[in-house]
């Protein structure tokens, strides 16, 4: 299928689901509370996200330097900010992260530069399905803790242990033969070396815990901002399944994904369909807020083309 096509289609899907969410959802009281959401709540959540994309990009300069790209403070930042501002703009939400390992493959190719952006990346991930895996655990067997329903039980049961089961397989790369077996052993060896290595372990642990909780906590403050704020333990449940849907490529940058799953997630915590649609309504406009930088550094760096060819 050819990419404007495809992404036609993605732009095209997320408006959909958005229209549709707006009409169950009760988008008329949505409105009103994005109208009169606060101000203070809101800009914290951008602080927080702005916080969260400093300390990405010290996780990314840390797991590229394990790789061979060294990398300075302020081109980590800069090139990170680059990547959001184009991640929240195009359909697949990929698009600047393969940008920024690109710009960064002269020290030590084009491989080790997408291993870098592919490991930080899912060390993010890995953040928030730890928190998942924790609050899951603590509600579900904690008395009058969050009732979970049957048909939510399952999927997050699955996902826990499709995610339990991909170290493992790595780990078991030396068994599978051919060219399939020597890419996941390469992807394994550098996994290990820029994410597990006892230099490195620990503050792979704690910027990836760090993001992944400046993530909920913009979105408990969104939700708070526009007067639909749920509990913490609410939040560490059902906030990573809510965020986790926007890696899937289907939209630009999760919209209506993310609002589908706070539509039918926010009523399981108290809320209400409504209230779900308008936090992640507003939190999505706080990430774009949060990526500006960025946008500010292309369309610099854009001009600077046009005046120094």
């Amino acid at each position: 299928m050819p990419a404007g096509v495809l992404r036609a289609g993605q732009i095209v899907l997320a408006a959909a689901l958005l229209a549709l969410l707006w009409r169950v959802a009760g988008g008329d009281e949505a409105l009103r509370s994005l109208a009169t959401a606060q101000w203070g709540w809101l800009v914290a959540a951008v602080a927080i996200l702005t916080l969260q994309t400093g300390l990405s990009a010290l996780r990314w300069k840390l797991t590229a330097g394990r790789l061979g790209i060294r990398l300075g403070a302020r081109e980590a930042l800069r090139e990170y900010y680059l990547a959001q501002a184009v991640n929240v703009s195009v359909p697949g939400g990929v698009v600047g992260d393969a940008g920024r390992a690109l710009r960064s493959r002269a020290q030590a190719g084009l491989l080790a530069a997408g291993q870098a952006v592919l490991f930080e990346r899912l060390a993010g991930q890995a953040g928030l399905y730890v928190i998942l895996v924790a609050s899951f655990a603590v509600t579900l067997t904690s008395p009058g803790g969050i009732a979970w329903p049957t048909w939510l039980l399952l999927p997050v049961a699955v996902f826990i242990a499709a995610g339990l089961c991909l170290p493992l397989g790595l780990g078991r790369a030396k068994r599978i033969r051919g060219r399939m077996g020597s890419v996941l052993c390469g992807l394994r060896d550098a996994a290990r070396r820029s994410l597990l290595a006892p230099p490195v372990i620990v503050p792979q642990i704690a910027l990836s815990l760090a993001t992944a909780l400046c993530n909920l906590t913009a979105f408990g403050v969104c939700a708070v901002a526009v007067g639909h704020g749920l509990s913490p333990a609410a939040i560490a449940a059902f906030g990573p399944i809510i965020l986790l849907t926007m890696l899937v490529p289907v939209t630009i940058s999760g919209w209506g994904l993310r609002e589908g799953a706070a539509v039918v997630l926010f009523p399981l915590a108290g809320g209400t369909a409504s209230g779900g649609l308008t936090a992640s309504i507003a939190f999505g406009l706080m990430l774009i807020a949060a990526s500006l930088p960025g946008a500010v550094a292309v369309l610099g760096g854009a001009r600077r083309d046009r005046v120094d060819p």
